[in-house]
């Protein structure tokens, strides 16, 4: 698949693509004879994997952490594993944070709301 079709498929940009190779996120791509890209199912199964760790925040440099060391084969699984668990524990942290903030935005509102509904000009804080 060319460059342009990858990007419709994943949703992502081709300067992203182009990005995430330079980055070493994602491995060598072959390309034709005349030098375009050319990717296989198992690069964009690979995008769609940074895809879904970028967007719960983990970082380029912990994402290419977690390449560096799946390129060196199963010697390193106890560390990718260990890597993946460590991102867990943080997002984990993060998603309680989340939580917790939607409980008071979630109170504020109902506070709001019944003032609304009371025509009262005072709130506090």
């Amino acid at each position: 698949m060319t460059i342009s079709e990858v990007s419709k498929k994943c949703n992502i940009s081709a300067d992203t693509l182009r990005y995430y190779e330079k980055a070493g996120l994602i491995s060598y791509i072959n390309r034709t004879d005349g030098g375009i890209r050319n990717y296989t199912e198992q690069d964009c199964a690979q995008i769609e994997f940074i895809k879904c760790m970028r967007s719960a925040g983990l970082s380029i440099e912990v994402l290419k952490k977690y390449f560096d060391l799946f390129s060196k084969g199963k010697r390193t699984l106890n560390a990718r594993r260990d890597l993946l668990a460590t991102e867990r524990e943080k997002l984990k942290k993060h998603l309680t944070e989340l939580q917790d903030t939607i409980k008071r935005l979630d109170y504020k509102i109902s506070v709001y709301d019944k003032a609304l509904k009371s025509k009262s000009k005072e709130l506090k804080f």
